[in-house]
């Protein structure tokens, strides 16, 4: 019968001794590690994906320093609760010689105000806090108490860490080591787990307690499909591995591997995420990353996006992945984007500089007077629609914002630039 502690609670670590994973933050040469043998902990940022043991190797510090914890959700707890806890240890009432660790789980959800109430104990030694989240500290945590902090950065498990701990769950665990368990194939259940310990332990706890009268188990990639969920793609849209994705996806078209670009596409897609805006990040890349490499991926990035308002999920899919692909193989260039980057950066250096009088505007007699419009040359009067004068402010009269790349396109408008201005502007 299956028991009514789920299996991943029945196997948390008691000690950091039977801790499998982070070797990066607990190895015995690790700095972490000598200071925890020490007993000196900072209040501290557990930073990592679910599932990879941030709440129970925030208990074992507690119980490698001998020291008393208590414990908030952010779900549900608040300022009052805070202060609570805080007043209680000013006060004695969780005092002990070694100190007092606040946990708070899930820290990112706390409101600006109440990550504020912490920053006076945490800078007074009252507490020592260990916060614990899934989302990145630098965009959810408040500076003041990041300062205070220190952020340790959690991975997820290898294969062979998950391998570890689900055999080390078979042999003694009291309700699986009286079963005979073989592990004959596991490819399709570290899949399911995506890293997650806890997600694993539970996910074959299922698979187990579905197996019961059978005598000998044989678990392999056929088994945990019949009876195991598929992975949701981990995809959060608000938090760091959106934006990572999103990276991923326009670093793929960037570097022209529609492959990668199409599977990046297809994250998104699992995760839910809203169509507009990746047909966007395709208009950003369509300038950004093409530019004047060819013209016309704005026009099918443009369309795109149009397309998707008009016809929505799932169909506009389609329309996504013709885009991604034209994109990806499509010439790159990206001397638009470097032209206004740098003249946004003159701009910045040089303030307001003076237009010059013949490019003002004088619709009056006292403008017309000063001078303003006098000198300017009409380019429609002259051979070619062309003529050369100042354009610029006389201080940057030979500064040169276009640098061609190497696409063909690029390289005919330098020439052309050379054909009107000459040297004026050096290329």
């Amino acid at each position: 019968m299956q028991q009514a502690i789920p299996l991943a609670e029945r196997m948390r670590p008691t000690s950091l001794d039977t801790y499998i994973g982070q070797s990066q933050l607990l190895g015995s040469n690790s700095a972490f590690r000598i200071g925890l043998n020490k007993g000196l902990i900072p209040s501290m940022i557990l930073w990592g994906p679910p599932g990879v043991g941030k709440t129970t190797l925030a208990y074992l510090i507690a119980k490698q320093t001998n020291r008393t914890i208590h414990t908030l959700s952010a779900i549900s707890s608040g300022v009052k609760d805070v202060r609570d806890v805080i007043q209680k240890v000013e006060h004695g009432g969780l005092f002990q010689e070694k100190g007092t660790i606040l946990f708070i789980d899930e820290i990112h959800r706390f409101s600006k105000s109440q990550q504020d109430s912490l920053l006076n104990a945490v800078e007074r030694g009252i507490i020592t806090l260990i916060g614990a989240t899934t989302e990145n500290p630098s965009f959810e945590v408040i500076s003041a108490l990041l300062s205070r902090c220190q952020v340790y950065t959690l991975q997820n498990h290898s294969q062979d860490e998950l391998l570890a701990i689900l055999n080390q769950a078979i042999t003694t665990d009291s309700y699986l080591k009286d079963k005979k368990i073989v592990l004959e194939e596991t490819n399709a259940l570290l899949g399911i787990s995506g890293g997650d310990a806890r997600k694993l332990l539970n996910v074959f706890e299922l698979i187990i307690s579905n197996c019961e009268e059978v005598k000998e188990i044989l678990v392999n990639n056929a088994l945990v499909e019949r009876f195991a969920n598929k992975s949701l793609a981990i995809y959060d849209k608000d938090g760091e591995v959106h934006y990572d994705i999103a990276s991923a996806f326009i670093k793929s078209i960037r570097g022209s591997d529609p492959n990668a670009a199409v599977y990046w596409l297809a994250r998104m897609i699992a995760g839910g995420e809203d169509p507009k805006f990746i047909a966007r990040r395709l208009l950003i890349s369509a300038s950004e990353d093409i530019g004047l490499a060819n013209p016309t991926a704005l026009v099918m990035a443009n369309n795109t996006f149009q397309a998707v308002q008009a016809i929505g999920w799932p169909e506009s899919r389609i329309i996504l992945s013709q885009c991604v692909i034209y994109l990806a193989t499509s010439p790159k260039g990206n001397a638009a984007y470097m032209a206004i980057n740098q003249a946004q950066q003159v701009v910045n250096q040089t303030g307001n500089l003076p237009i010059p009088l013949h490019l003002r505007n004088a619709p009056t007699k006292l403008m017309k007077d000063l001078g303003y419009g006098e000198g300017y040359k009409y380019a429609h009067e002259y051979a070619n629609n062309f003529v050369q004068q100042d354009y610029m402010p006389v201080e940057l009269s030979q500064t040169n914002f276009f640098q061609a790349g190497s696409s063909r396109k690029e390289q005919e408008i330098s020439e052309q630039i050379k054909q009107l201005w000459g040297t004026k502007y050096p290329i």
